[in-house]
């Protein structure tokens, strides 16, 4: 760092308990939040990014320490934060977690920002530096105009994506989804041309856009991806990249065909059900209004742009018995759907569902922080509605005991390249199917008593 400046280090902490995505290089994810803040930061201070999906937290001086954090890594921020604290170093918290329980993260941090960091960052520094650092700060949800483009150059080099945000918000309001807490349900979008002069900035000839849904659920938001889609393809950038996006991109096929020329090799949907009273149970509006019965016709429509279909599949709704989670099972084996992610219903704090689960004395955790290791999408961590936490482990482990299979993957690869007519598409689902395929099997599911 440099000699006369602040020291100011950022810290991305990783679940010790489960690695996950961090097994393989290709599904790791970028920490954006921590570059955006870092491109807020004054001149005046030194910063370094310290990301544990690359390299074990290894104690570096600093004047101020910012950690962000999910739910299943917050226990781990919570330790490295013990480290500084006892040093006298003052320790800084944000993200999704501690944005939903505050009065639990001041219990081991000493200043914790609610919601979206942009708007209190300049105070925060201010006030460090004055020496009159508070407990909590909250602002409102940022105006992304005036956002700058990550510090891409302080992220660890062995990332193969770039992460690029166009908007943010989501009006969909799912009942497990904690985006609307944390982001707000109004969708916001950044300026066209500052999200292609970022995409143009960064080496990575990949790219993953962080969006909830790129194409959004409005004309104005349609309009937006279309520029983004136009720049990227008069600018001749040759990216290729993934997305999440809903079902509702099955209506604009215009919009697919930009997608596809701009370099759109993947499509996240989240389908989560492949039965009305599942969706139902989480209030996936988009899916039923277009109905169960159309998802093939969806499939279709985006691989005829050589586009493929990542599937994102829920375990464990409360109408789920073990004979619907067979039929799911067989549906993702059946369906059309290049890449599946399948997981476990997870009620993340914050969202509707852990309020519903927790009121009727549901969450089968109960020795927190250490507990919320266990809130990674794998473990069973709630009492399910139609059968035993036991019960819905031993389901999902035999899902993924089928997805996940070697065979599986083949089979999958041959149908891709068959439905897309894609040679670099169907290698982009054979590596995403290898990247879940180490998730699934890295250690079967458990379930919390």
């Amino acid at each position: 760092m440099d000699i006369g400046k602040k020291r100011l280090l950022l810290i991305n902490p990783a679940n010790q308990y489960r690695k996950g995505y961090l097994l393989r290089r290709q599904s790791k994810q970028v920490p954006l939040a921590l570059g955006i803040l870092a491109a807020l930061t004054p001149s005046d201070w030194s910063v370094k990014i310290l990301d544990e999906n690359f390299k074990a937290f290894r104690y570096r001086e600093a004047d101020l320490v910012g950690i962000t954090a999910v739910t299943a890594s917050v226990n781990r921020a919570y330790e490295i934060a013990s480290v500084y604290r006892a040093k006298g170093t003052r320790v800084i918290l944000g993200g999704i977690h501690a944005s939903a329980l505050p009065d639990e993260a001041l219990q081991f941090v000493d200043s914790v920002v609610i919601g979206e960091a942009e708007g209190s960052w300049h105070q925060v520094l201010e006030d460090f530096s004055k020496g009159e650092l508070k407990q909590r700060y909250q602002a409102p949800l940022a105006d992304l105009k005036d956002i700058p483009p990550a510090r891409h150059d302080l992220f660890h080099p062995g990332y193969l994506f770039a992460s690029i945000q166009t908007s943010r918000g989501c009006p969909m309001d799912c009942d497990f989804c904690s985006v609307p807490h944390f982001n707000g349900n109004r969708y916001r979008l950044r300026d066209p041309e500052a999200v292609v002069e970022e995409i143009a900035s960064v080496p990575n000839k990949m790219i993953y856009f962080v969006d909830d849904n790129i194409i959004g659920y409005s004309r104005p938001a349609e309009e937006h991806a279309t520029a983004i889609f136009e720049g990227m393809i008069r600018r001749k950038l040759n990216k290729e990249w993934f997305a999440q996006t809903s079902l509702n991109i099955a209506e604009k096929p215009g919009i697919l065909k930009l997608a596809a020329r701009s370099g759109c090799r993947m499509l996240l949907l989240g389908i989560e059900a492949e039965n009305n009273e599942a969706l139902e149970d989480s209030n996936k509006k988009v899916n039923l209004r277009l109905g169960v019965e159309n998802y093939q016709k969806a499939f279709r429509l985006i691989h005829r742009n050589g586009i493929v279909v990542l599937g994102a599949f829920i375990f464990g709704m409360d109408s789920d018995d073990l004979s619907a989670l067979e039929r799911r099972t067989r549906y993702i084996a059946s369906s059309s759907v290049d890449v599946t992610q399948a997981s476990v219903l997870t009620p993340l704090p914050g969202t509707r569902l852990f309020g519903r689960l927790q009121e009727a004395g549901r969450l089968l955790c109960h020795d927190f922080p250490l507990d919320w290791q266990h809130f990674h999408f794998s473990d069973v961590v709630f009492q399910p509605g139609r059968m035993t936490p036991g019960e819905l482990a031993v389901s999902t482990d035999r899902a993924y005991q089928t997805i996940c299979s070697n065979r599986f993957i083949r089979k999958k690869f041959i149908r891709t390249l068959w439905n897309t007519r894609s040679l670099r598409s169907a290698v982009w689902a054979w590596n995403s199917n290898l990247n879940y395929q180490s998730v699934g099997l890295e250690k079967a599911s458990q379930w919390k008593y």
